[in-house]
């Protein structure tokens, strides 16, 4: 993405915010703002540097579909560079997502191209596990990954051959449905009816989903398990931050993502070998596109046990 390239898709975003009268709160604002000042995580999706971004701000279900929908529409019709941007939603969180790179992270996570920590938050103290095959749940998850292959195929879309959720894509995993799916919005994934079916919990779809390299695994009969036993431990926050061109007037250090591991399996903070790997997993992203962001560094702080919701 070069700078003129990335003027125009602020530009761009700007006026399609403008145009539907989104008017974010401060408290958004940090995060996709209309004077373009801080919009991380749309740059974060069209520059690769992540697959999928859940979208936790700007208001409420179903208002906040209906809002991004519109933005989008507007944004994709006005500059190519947006057309793999999707909203997707699950039960009532919604993601926005880059169906390419979504592609690219399920094929990287079935051939442990990027591996993954997990840990088991339904034994008190957590316990860290690092092959799949010694927990169930995280068994689960990779049934869960190999359907999104089947609903995301690299191939497919790579040829820009978008996504589209049928019945027979959605019986593969979930046998219970049978019913013909309804035709959805091409703007709009829902996948809540497929995950309705799994017993995989939402914090431990999110993990590997918004590309953690740790992910918390937890059962549905042991979720209260799992909130007091990580609500009791102080925990380690890790977060990659990002800092755009001087290009841009005021653009400080950004929040790309951020993460949690409980401080007991954490003990070399960013010097443990998964924090290394994950690094120079991102460090290989950024190279891809340092004309956009001038750094790439992470930054680790620790945090007491406080109430947490799962």
């Amino acid at each position: 993405m070069e700078t003129a390239e990335l003027e125009g898709a602020l530009q761009v975003l700007s006026s399609s915010l403008s145009q539907i009268k989104w008017r974010l709160k401060s408290s958004s604002k940090r995060r996709l703002e209309i004077d373009g000042i801080y919009w991380t995580d749309i740059l974060a999706l069209c520059t690769g540097m992540r697959p999928v971004v859940m979208v936790d701000y700007g208001g409420r279900m179903p208002e906040l579909q209906e809002r991004l929908c519109a933005v989008l529409r507007l944004c994709q019709k006005a500059l190519p560079l947006f057309y793999h941007l999707r909203v997707m939603v699950i039960y009532d969180m919604i993601y926005l997502i880059h169906v390419k790179e979504l592609a690219e992270h399920v094929r990287s996570s079935l051939k442990s191209e990027q591996e993954l920590v997990f840990v088991d938050l339904e034994h008190d103290p957590p316990k860290m596990i690092v092959q799949a095959e010694k927990s169930s749940v995280a068994m689960q998850l990779i049934s869960v990954q190999k359907w999104f292959s089947l609903l995301f195929p690299v191939d497919e879309i790579n040829n820009d051959l978008l996504p589209s959720i049928t019945t027979e894509v959605m019986s593969i995993a979930n046998p219970s449905i049978s019913a013909p799916i309804t035709s959805q919005s091409s703007d709009i994934i829902d996948l809540s009816s497929y995950i309705e079916g799994t017993q995989v919990t939402v914090p431990t779809l999110n993990g590997w989903l918004l590309g953690y390299p740790v992910v918390y695994l937890l059962s549905l009969e042991h979720i209260s398990d799992a909130i007091f036993n990580l609500s009791t431990k102080s925990l380690r926050i890790f977060k990659i931050l990002v800092c755009r061109d001087d290009t841009y007037k005021g653009s400080g250090k950004e929040e790309l993502l951020s993460f949690t591991v409980p401080y007991d399996l954490s003990m070399e903070g960013s010097n443990e070998e998964w924090a290394k790997a994950f690094m120079a997993y991102m460090e290989a992203k950024w190279e891809k596109c340092k004309q956009v962001w001038r750094s790439l560094q992470m930054e680790v702080s620790e945090c007491p046990p406080q109430a947490i919701a799962l």
